[in-house]
């Protein structure tokens, strides 16, 4: 014990002597570099970080409600909905689109000083950072060498956000608003070819006066005509997700069967009501397409203006919950931070070499350790 002990003592006052040795340049050499890095830190141009912070559109619209009414066809309804719009907001705020127009509308080649579309937008994705907090709140960071400018491009960002959910249909409610203007101008064109064809029967034959029991059976034919067809469209997309045994499904058939059976009646007993014999059952007829052609484009023209409003309302959700303002102070560079970490890294370098000189220089001493430095040597050797 008292040998290891002694060694230790030994092993100790070998490393303080090393250091000792080598003091001025474990010394010096961090001192020096600390100095370069503090000067250089001077020439490099401070960086300013504007935040901006906001709420993403809500997926919640009036209209949802009334999709729930609809049962089955409502909860796929629901299910094909943004389950996570915040990554959708983040992937547009990230997408080329927006940065292609942030680049055009504050010039960001000129300022940037890029050559090409790319290098900008390089240098633009590299001073840009987006994240998503727990709470939902979508985050905007902007770096830029002026305050002002870091701000303005920070809330650049949102007004293009916002411009971009007025063109693309993003949330549930465009979806609908998108569906039911196809299907608007279908029936638009439905409607004026069962209005173009009961005016030529009207020119051809003259105007035929129905009584009152025919036309009120025309009107409730066209109307149950339209249930029977939202029906087939709920029955449509039930069969997507159901087997033939679902209850929902069978209580959906049963119900279209049953509103057939009933325009069944009804057709028949207006075409037996009319004194209009031969002409009558033709303007019958016509009339009854262009009142289901009618009734169709109500329903679709109301639920084209729900779907609008939801859309409407959607959109300017989009609430700025801290706007950008112009930082007072820099982010970057922390100069404290660049030269501490500096003379550290040259502190521990300089140690090393010391260790690593004087135990070569010991190694040269004993005779045993020189050759075998020496046969080192030789093998490094390519040649």
């Amino acid at each position: 014990m008292p040998e290891t002990k002694q060694d230790d003592e030994i092993s100790l006052i070998d490393l303080a002597i090393t250091l000792a040795k080598h003091k001025k340049l474990i010394i010096g050499a961090p001192l020096i570099v600390a100095i370069v890095v503090a000067i250089y830190s001077f020439f490099i141009p401070p960086i300013y970080t504007a935040d901006v912070q906001m709420l993403p559109p809500q997926q919640q619209s009036s209209a949802s409600a009334m999709l729930s009414q609809l049962g089955a066809l409502g909860g796929m309804a629901g299910a094909a909905g943004i389950k996570n719009p915040n990554d959708t907001y983040v992937a547009m705020l990230k997408s080329r689109t927006i940065q292609d127009s942030m680049i055009k509308r504050f010039k960001l080649q000129a300022v940037y000083k890029t050559k090409t579309p790319e290098q900008t937008r390089g240098a633009l994705n590299g001073a840009t950072k987006v994240t998503v907090g727990k709470e939902g709140i979508i985050g905007i960071s902007v770096d830029d060498e002026s305050p002002q400018r870091a701000a303005i491009l920070a809330n650049g960002y949102v007004d293009a956000l916002q411009q971009m959910t007025q063109v693309f249909a993003v949330t549930e409610a465009s979806h609908r608003r998108l569906f039911y203007e196809k299907q608007l101008l279908q029936a638009k064109q439905n409607l004026g070819d069962a209005e173009i064809a009961l005016k030529q029967l009207q020119e051809k034959t003259g105007i035929i006066h129905l009584d009152s029991q025919a036309q009120l059976g025309i009107g409730t034919a066209a109307n149950i005509k339209g249930q029977i067809a939202m029906k087939e469209v709920e029955l449509g997309a039930m069969r997507t997700f159901a087997t033939g045994n679902n209850p929902d499904l069978v209580r959906t058939q049963q119900t279209i069967s049953g509103l057939r059976s009933q325009l069944t009646k009804i057709e028949t007993g207006t075409v037996s009501s009319s004194k209009v014999p031969e002409t009558g059952l033709e303007y019958i007829r016509k009339t009854r397409d262009f009142k289901y052609a009618e009734t169709i484009y109500e329903m679709l023209a109301k639920q084209f203006e729900m779907a609008k409003i939801d859309e409407a309302k959607e959109s300017s959700v989009i609430q700025v919950l801290d706007k950008a303002m112009p930082p007072e102070q820099k982010s970057k560079p922390k100069r404290s931070m660049m030269v501490l970490i500096a003379a550290l890294a040259t502190g521990f370098l300089t140690i090393l070499y010391a260790f690593i000189k004087e135990a070569l220089q010991n190694a040269k001493k004993d005779t045993e350790t020189e050759v075998q430095l020496t046969t080192l040597k030789k093998n490094l050797r390519w040649n």
